[in-house]
């Protein structure tokens, strides 16, 4: 019986299909921070596009990936003079805005000379020397939370007469610095600060100081001389014990009235302030604290 053989043919079609467009770089935005508050992290985007920063400077995002398939080559970046290329592979720089949040430096990078905006939280750094800012005279805001920064060298910000915000809360000072003329806001919450490591005219000559932050500290007074400028003043959590009639107010002018005071708070200190009327009689408003 003769078997019937039969050829099947299959055939497969495929489609013509678009090549998928270019990857897309997202935007990458940036929000100013409020000093008082902990200054939380960067937006979504920055946390996004810094995974692709190596913390020895090699940026491996998608362009520079293809140069490094080869076990033979390396991306070897040689340092200019006009941009600092090697802090803004390390760090982000955009618009006169340098951000070098949780890298783990333990020294203040190199900045790009037109640098106004400099944030540095939450690393390793333990010393602000004065050629630190030395040429970098365009600085309006530093932002040095969460380091571990025990000293500051004598005219480390001397220079900056443009900086308005300074931040160096959470870290392991004993002592403030010379402030520049022009800051508006000072943070040094969190510190060990004592009251001998601020000078008696450390805020006098501060005309435009309207934000002062000193809690969680260990100092036994409130500091001298504050600026009339003065508007909100935390001294919580302290080691507050005594205060005079000449604190906030005048005791030889009893017409004296401290207008633009808003806001005194001094709550966790072991002072009663009930004790202690007539320093507080200028003041459109009592402190925060203690009063029995």
């Amino acid at each position: 019986m003769e078997t019937l053989q039969a050829t099947f043919f299959l055939f497969v079609f495929v489609p013509l299909v678009n090549p998928a467009p270019p990857l897309q770089q997202e935007s990458l935005q940036f929000y100013e921070y409020d000093t008082d508050v902990p200054m939380g992290s960067l937006t979504q985007d920055y946390e996004m596009q810094s995974k692709d920063i190596r913390k020895d400077g090699t940026n491996v995002s998608l362009d520079t990936s293809l140069m490094l398939q080869s076990d033979d080559n390396q991306l070897d970046v040689a340092p200019t003079k006009d941009t600092n290329l090697p802090t803004c592979l390390l760090c982000v720089c955009l618009s006169g805005s340098v951000y070098c949040e949780e890298i783990d430096i333990e020294a203040v990078p190199p900045l790009p000379k037109e640098t106004a905006y400099l944030y540095a939280r939450f690393n390793k750094i333990k010393r602000i020397a004065a050629s630190d800012f030395a040429d970098i005279t365009t600085l309006r805001r530093i932002d040095f939370s969460g380091n571990r920064i025990e000293e500051i060298e004598d005219g480390a910000f001397s220079k900056l007469l443009l900086l308005e915000e300074l931040s160096l809360a959470e870290n392991r000072l004993v002592k403030l610095p010379v402030l520049p003329p022009k800051l508006t806001t000072f943070n040094a919450n969190q510190n060990r600060i004592k009251s001998r490591g601020i000078k008696a005219n450390a805020f006098k000559k501060l005309t435009n100081l309207a934000y002062l932050y000193l809690g969680h500290n260990a100092l036994e007074s409130v500091p001298l001389n504050l600026p009339e400028s003065l508007r909100i003043l935390h001294l919580q959590y302290n080691n507050i014990t005594t205060i005079t009639d000449d604190t906030f107010c005048k005791s030889n002018n009893t017409r004296y009235i401290r207008t633009r005071m808003d806001e005194i708070r001094m709550e966790g200190n072991p002072i009663v302030l009930a004790k202690h009327v007539n320093a507080f009689s200028c003041l459109r408003m009592l402190p925060v604290g203690t009063y029995y």
